[in-house]
Parts: C-alpha cells; structure tokens; sequence
C-alpha cells in the first residue's frame, strides 16, 4: 500500500501583490488566485503550509554575480521601504544614481526591453520567489517532506548576471545548488513551453544534474536555444536533454513522450531528488503558447514522476492566461495530495469575477492542428535514447565530504548561539513582532555557522490553519 506522501506548500500573501505593468503579459497575481482556489477546494487543510520568506543576498549571490544583485537591490519595493520606516527598521539605502544608469540597465538586461521592466519592488519580488524555492530545497534535505510545492518559484530564463525573459533571478538554479551540497544527483524537469534555457546554462558543464527540458522550438519562437543537439559540455556531456516540440501538441502525443523520456532517464541517471519546473504556459489556448493541453493532461506529468518514490521540488514557471495557470497548478496541488479536484470555481472566491466567462475548474480546449507527426515524435524520442545510452548507469559521482544537512535549530543551540532576536545581522534594530505579524517572512532567517555542527537555521514558519474559509494568508 502506497503510503500518503508529506506535502508542503510555500505561500506569502505579499507576493501576488507585484505588477510587472499594465500591459505587460506576466502577472503575479496568478499565484494569489492560485492559493485561493487551492483553500476554496478544500487542499489548503492537507497541506504544510509554510510562509515565504526573503532570500538574502547572499544567498542570491550563489548563482548570480555580486554586481548584478547589488544593481537589483536597488528596486526593493516602496511599500516594504514605507513599512520599515514607520515601525523604527532600518530600511535599505537606494542608489538612485546607479538605479537609473542607462549602461547599467543595458548591461543587466532591465528597462532595455519590454521583457524585464525595472518595476517597484522586483528585487523583493525575486527575494520571495527564491526564499520559497530555497526554503522547499530544505525540507527536502532535512526529510521534513516528501514534495515541497513553491508556485512563486520556477523563474527560469535568469542569467547569472542578466535579467531575461521575464526572470530576474534564477531560484531554481539557486534551489539546485543548495540541494547538490547533499545530493550527489539532482534531475531538473522543465515542462514550460519555453525552453529552460538559464538552468540548463547554469549545469551544461556537470553530471551531478541532469536537466530535462520539453519545450515549443522554431519559427523563432523565444528563447532559441534547445535543439536535440543541445546535450551538455565536458563533464555534463549528454547530461542535458532537449525534447524540441512543434505547436498543437496534444495531451496523447505529450504524455506518451513524456513518459517514455522519463522512464528512460530515471532508470539511466538515478537521481536522488527532481526538481519539477510545471509552466502552465504549456497549456491550451496561452497568450503565448501554442501547445494544446488540458489542465489534466498536464498534471498527469506531474503525478507520473512522483511514482519513482524520489522526493520532488516542484515550482511554478510560466503561464499568461492567469485563469488557466490558477486552475492548473490549484488542479495539480490537489493532485499531489490525492485530490481529483473538479466543478465550479468556488463562488466566495475572491477572485471569482475573472472566472465568470467560464466559472468550471476544467474548461473545454480547442481543437488545433498537431504539427507533431507520430514519425516526428518516434524520431525525437529515438536520438534522445541515443543520448541516455552514452549516460553511465547510476553514475559515480566523487563525493566523499558530503556536507551535513541544513539542520533546523533546536532551543538549546540558539539558546547558547543565537544573535538577540531583536537585532538583524548587520545590528540594526526593529520591532520583531510587528514584523513578523505584518510581513510574514521579510525577516532574514538567522544561520549559524561552526565547522563541527554543520550549518543550523531556523525552520521556515508552519501556518497554524483553522476552519474559517478566509482566515488564511
């Protein structure tokens, strides 16, 4: 008997709250319609519920480099500023200066195109994108969950020292590292329809990950990159995998691929934990995609990798008809807690008046064109097999310092260890209480660090739940 998996679910009501821009096509807004539906179905009482909070800088500086993240702190959002002023905090110092730079903005890729707009707040936005991702990579490590679920992560087009195509910071890179310090193997699966270009950059060279990627390919469709002939450098030759699609990919043709790919991939690379990047713009009838798949269609891709019994990370990504990405992920939370969620979307949702066209959860797709031939298909999966069987079975990986766990703190530790809980790392003080009550998370998680012990930090906040419908963050 399959025993009931450990879900967690990282959430902060802050972060759907950050608007890219009237016009522009990403919107956070879909993650907060997310969680109202997954707490309208009934899911939010079968999860962990963990607040997000705050990467620090440097824990951002892991993957990205110093001049980048100091150029991006520069846009901490007015609200947060506004907030720590009021309550006595010390708030961060903006270089204006350097902010407004035109060869500063050109180098990093923001206010240069309509992609990556400097707008209010995007460096506190990408710091709750990534503290949930990180934070998710450390309940899996310390075997406090069997899938730790961040839809605010997933941002995967984020270059090392660039923002591009609408990421700014790469948490899933960032989620990876923190995992390869106790992991040997780490499988990333993008299933966007876009390919997942900055994480496979970020691993071309190693064999400790394997990145797997199915993705939209030709007639210029963004970013480019992602060929069949795309397979790794170096150490990470054939490490990287590429399943390049045409438009109108069906769920039979999809799942059947998917499937066939994976299984072929977790009996050659055998890895220790995935990290599953789920865009929704992968779905029918996306502003921008030009796949044709169902809500459950998709999902099944999902739940399908969680039958190899390997603790999953699984993140948010891409996906611009919002109403379809809250349905799908709402849909696919569900899924991960054995929920076959189905109906009409709850009508004290908050949201409901954008569902109001089409107010079921599974709405009916299009019928289009597959431009993906069986012989095609047949094809691609056949030069990827090519591919896995240059991969050596279970590879040995060199790993004979394994680092210690992220352990979380016990009262005794911080009791002799702990900085007064009343002061921050650089020893500015603040009101910890109107803190933590307003802001769920913008505090710096402490860390303590000695060579003996290994690295402790406080466990991210466990959301007390109770029965009312809107008393939720």
């Amino acid at each position: 008997m399959e025993t009931k998996k450990r879900v967690a679910y990282f959430y902060n009501n802050e972060i759907g709250n950050y608007n890219y821009g009237k016009l522009h096509l990403m919107n956070p807004k879909r993650i907060s319609m997310t969680h109202s539906l997954i707490v309208g179905y009934g899911v939010y009482k079968d999860l962990d519920v963990y607040t997000t909070r705050e990467a620090t800088k440097e824990e951002i500086m892991q993957f990205h480099d110093q001049d980048y993240v100091e150029y991006l702190s520069n846009y901490v959002s007015s609200t947060k500023i506004d907030f720590l002023r009021k309550n006595g905090c010390t708030a961060p110092i903006i270089d204006e200066e350097a902010k407004n730079d035109v060869e500063k903005k050109r180098q990093y890729g923001i206010d240069v195109q309509a992609d990556c707009p400097g707008f209010d707040g995007v460096y506190t936005f990408s710091q709750l994108s990534t503290g949930g991702s990180i934070d998710a990579a450390h309940l899996i490590i310390n075997n406090a969950a069997d899938v730790a679920i961040n839809w605010g992560g997933g941002l995967h087009h984020a270059k090392k020292g660039e923002a591009y195509g609408f990421c700014y910071v790469n948490d899933i890179v960032i989620c990876i590292l923190e995992l390869l310090k106790v992991f040997p193997r780490v499988l990333y699966i993008d299933i966007d329809v876009h390919h997942g270009d900055g994480v496979e950059e970020a691993f071309f060279t190693t064999n400790r990950v394997m990145t797997v990627s199915f993705h939209e390919f030709g007639e210029d469709f963004f970013p480019g990159t992602g060929g069949l002939n795309s397979s790794g450098e170096g150490l990470g030759k054939n490490y990287a995998v590429n399943v390049p699609l045409r438009p109108g990919m069906d769920d039979e043709s999809y799942k059947q691929l998917f499937k066939n790919v994976m299984n072929k991939v977790m009996e050659v690379f055998r890895p220790d934990v995935v990290v599953f990047q789920t865009g929704a713009d992968s779905l029918a009838n996306d502003k921008i995609g030009h796949f044709n798949l169902s809500i459950r269609g998709h999902g099944e891709c999902l739940t399908y990798m969680l039958r190899f019994n390997v603790p999953v990370v699984v993140l948010g990504g891409g996906g611009y008809t919002i109403q379809n990405v809250s349905r799908c992920w709402a849909y696919e939370t569900g899924l991960l807690v054995k929920k076959n969620l189905n109906g009409p979307i709850p009508v004290d949702d908050p949201f409901f008046h954008l569902y109001e066209k089409q107010n079921m959860l599974h709405v009916p797709i299009q019928q289009v064109e597959n431009k993906n031939s069986k012989e095609d298909l047949n094809k691609i999966q056949e030069e990827v097999f090519k591919q896995l069987k240059e991969v050596d079975a279970a590879p040995s990986i060199p790993f004979h310092n394994v680092p210690k766990a992220f352990q979380y703190d016990d009262d005794e530790y911080f009791e002799e260890n702990e900085q007064d809980q009343h002061h921050d790392f650089s020893g500015n003080t603040y009101n910890f209480n109107k803190l933590n009550d307003y802001i769920n998370g913008y505090q710096t998680m402490e860390v303590e660090q000695n060579e003996e012990v290994g690295v402790y930090r406080k466990q991210p906040l466990l959301i007390e739940k109770n029965s009312s419908r809107f008393n939720h963050i």
